[in-house]
């Protein structure tokens, strides 16, 4: 127990909604009067989950509920789950932004949070002193702030405008002014939430060591949430998962990761564009087609990625890519067929683009798609789809060990492409 930097114990918080405030005047004096006598709160009965894709009966409802876990100092806890899920509710709670309807909170030592772009910055100060003043609130002495603002400083990247204005930075600036800042302020909890995607990659990677320093090498606490599932299997220990303001999962990294993508909707083998109507080249439809019947794709088996184009006139020189990405939103395989190999799209039609990837070795897991129209000639991009005809990728072959879950760079490039046209 003395490892122990902070708990939760039945943590929940209630929101009426459509209305300002926890209810009507009526329903506060329903509330007090029921205190006085001694009696628990009657609106904390009532109230439904937090699922914001259906139309709820009830004007109440349970943001997060009923959350007990425990953190250890050192540890980095990853908090992750769909948008709505509860995430950022709960690090409110945790930085005293807003104070739980029922449970209790334990904690050793001082907590900076960091929850939005430039939380806590006064826009008229200069990066200086908002250094100052956002030290300030986090409960450090002006000697502490001097002793470590060259540091924050050089860190944030900002040494050229850090005398100008925060209402002049951009917001990848506040964001890094911001996180060096409490980083550097030396809190006992650090609470991070999905922040460091405004920032660039060289400071997201730069933001990732800071935070690694922070927990190994100084032993301090980080609380991250993110949608970067790749960030959360590098920086953190172990996680835990919300699904409609409740613990779904707690443990390591890794399985939450996966427990988090098993959660989320799957799409079909089959992606059929919206803008069909359209008289501009669009792509038509995208279909995955598996080795296996039932819908899944055996390693060491061929793959097929079908796409149908349509184009109302003679386009100079077309390229079609697709790229398969990961569960972290890695590309693994990227493959493209261009006008000089085969010729397509010289004249209007509907055009029915074939890819064969032969003997596909990828780890298990599932895969999506991105897809790609374009005009190489004159570099204009004609259509763009992101994210579809999830597919999953088994192993049936008795060597099971070498295509475990994870992610790889597809060497053996064995593709070949066929085309037909269907119409004129």
């Amino acid at each position: 127990m003395s490892d122990v930097i902070l708990k939760l114990e039945n943590i929940s918080k209630q929101y009426r909604l459509g209305l300002i405030g926890s209810g009507t005047l009526s329903h506060d004096l329903n509330r007090w009067w029921y205190k006085v006598r001694g009696k628990e709160d009657p609106y904390l009965k009532i109230g439904e989950s937090n699922n914001t894709a259906t139309k709820g009966i009830s004007n109440y409802v349970w943001a997060i509920k009923d959350i007990s876990f425990e953190v250890k100092r050192g540890e980095v806890l990853g908090i992750i789950g769909k948008n709505g899920a509860g995430k950022s509710t709960l690090l409110k709670i945790l930085s005293r932004v807003t104070s739980p309807t029922t449970g209790e909170i334990k904690t050793k030592g001082r907590i900076a949070s960091l929850l939005e772009v430039g939380t806590g910055f006064h826009p008229e100060m200069t990066g200086r002193e908002n250094i100052y003043l956002n030290g300030a609130i986090l409960g450090m002495s002006k000697k502490e702030i001097k002793q470590k603002e060259e540091e924050i400083i050089e860190f944030s990247g900002c040494q050229r405008y850090i005398d100008t204005p925060v209402k002049r930075y951009s917001s990848g600036m506040r964001v890094r002014l911001a996180f060096a800042v409490a980083a550097h302020l030396e809190p006992d909890i650090l609470v991070i939430d999905e922040v460091l995607a405004v920032g660039d990659a060289e400071f997201q990677k730069k933001a990732i060591g800071k935070m690694q320093d922070i927990s190994k090498g100084e032993g301090r606490t980080v609380l991250f949430v993110s949608h970067n599932m790749a960030a959360v299997k590098s920086l953190c220990t172990r996680a835990i998962v919300l699904e409609e303001g409740k613990v779904v999962f707690e443990g390591n990294e890794d399985q939450a990761v996966i427990k988090y993508l098993n959660t989320q909707e799957k799409t079909s083998l089959i992606f059929e564009n919206i803008e069909t109507d359209s008289q501009t080249p669009h792509i038509r439809k995208v279909e995955v087609l598996p080795s296996n019947t039932i819908g899944f794709q055996e390693v060491g088996k061929n793959i097929e990625i079908e796409i149908e184009l349509f184009n109302s006139d003679r386009i100079e020189s077309p390229a079609v890519s697709y790229q398969i990405i990961n569960n972290d939103n890695q590309p693994i395989v990227h493959e493209l067929i261009l006008n000089s190999e085969q010729k397509f799209c010289q004249t209007p039609g509907i055009y029915v683009l074939k890819s064969t990837i032969k003997n596909i070795k990828l780890y298990q897991g599932v895969y999506k798609l991105n897809v790609f129209f374009a005009d190489n000639f004159s570099k204009t991009r004609f259509n763009g789809l992101f994210e579809i005809c999830s597919f999953e990728i088994i192993n049936t072959n008795k060597r099971d060990y070498y295509w475990k879950t994870g992610s790889a760079i597809y060497k053996e490039n064995d593709t070949c492409w066929n085309i037909k046209k269907i119409n004129t």
